[in-house]
């Protein structure tokens, strides 16, 4: 991983983790791109950033929700392209079990900020 797609990567996961802390609609879908594809924990697709709100506000309202990322791989693809891909545990303070999946994110230079334009959250145990 190169030192400047860790440095963008590790931001973009602080301010996550600090959205999702709080269950925080706007913050989390501030951090994507306006043409995004969102699939998370349900098999929709949600598209833009007025769809990852959708999806964040769906959400129960846990009262101390946390996500902490580890496996982090990051790669440069291009001058403004950059793959990641970790693992996710989700702690939801016992309001239903934690949640291990893995998580991939595909992020863009826009409008000269770095945006994720692609998740996906997958199983982290085998489908097949």
């Amino acid at each position: 991983m190169s030192s400047e797609a860790d440095a963008i990567v590790s931001a973009i996961i602080a301010k996550w983790c600090a959205g999702f802390a709080t269950l925080d609609a706007g913050a989390l879908s501030s951090l994507y791109s306006k043409s995004a594809f969102f699939f998370g924990s349900n098999p929709r697709l949600y598209r833009g950033r007025d769809g990852v709100a959708d999806y964040f506000n769906g959400l129960p309202r846990w009262r101390k929700p946390s996500a902490v990322f580890s496996d982090v791989n990051a790669a440069q693809a291009g001058p403004d392209l950059i793959n990641m891909a970790a693992t996710i545990s989700f702690d939801l303070a016992g309001e239903r079990d934690d949640l291990i999946v893995k998580m991939s994110w595909v992020i863009v230079r826009e409008d000269g900020d770095w945006k994720i334009v692609n998740h996906h959250a997958s199983s982290r145990t085998s489908l097949i």
